[in-house]
């Protein structure tokens, strides 16, 4: 019987509410998932790169696909996918999940900035940002997910010149549901990548 994705023993859940749930998904070399259900349109970081197939119920496992460290991907299911994931690579996988569980009441807002990926339920903004450079001021009229893939030295500045500093590392998150308006700033020494998961 294929559990719900939040029940399955390598999904790891960080944060649920109403709109989203998030999760953190992690598979040693030569693991295998158990058969699980996604319902929803869903968005994914890769924090590593991984190499694994994947196998839907009643069909032949898949042949080999790789992820590489930084790629974003946006989902949509338009009916219920069980399936289960085996890592057949080297080394681990680490993959940062959202599920989008219903869309927010507010009307559509426009986009935030380049969109690297999306779907009918949520927009993705890939920032990557080089040492002492910042992204462009941008507003957040929706809720949203501000998820770290590499660890940096970030600054978040508002339009007035309030800021705020702090390190951060991969796989540190933050649920924002007001208005808001930044820019993100690297100031640290190595590149960073930042990215946003915003609903429409």
């Amino acid at each position: 019987m294929p559990l719900p994705v939040d029940e399955e023993p390598h999904h790891h859940v960080l944060l649920k509410n109403e709109l989203v749930m998030a999760m953190r998904t992690t598979l040693q070399p030569g693991e295998t998932t158990l058969y699980h259900k996604h319902s929803h349109d869903s968005a994914d970081i890769e924090f590593v790169s991984s190499t694994t197939t994947e196998q839907l119920l009643g069909k032949q496992e898949g042949p080999p696909e790789t992820s590489h460290a930084g790629d974003v991907s946006a989902d949509r299911f338009t009916q219920p996918v069980i399936h289960r994931v085996h890592n057949v690579g080297a080394g681990p996988m680490d993959v940062f999940h959202v599920e989008f569980l219903q869309p927010p009441a507010q009307p559509s807002s426009p986009a935030a900035g380049p969109i690297a990926a999306e779907n009918a339920s949520a927009r993705v903004y890939n920032w990557i940002i080089a040492p002492g450079a910042s992204t462009p001021m941008h507003s957040h009229h929706k809720p949203y997910l501000i998820v770290v893939a590499t660890p940096m030295a970030l600054k978040m500045a508002a339009p007035d010149g309030r800021s705020r500093s702090e390190g951060v590392k991969t796989g540190d998150f933050h649920w924002v549901d007001s208005n808001v308006t930044h820019a993100l700033s690297n100031e640290g020494a190595t590149q960073g990548q930042i990215v946003e998961i915003e609903l429409k």
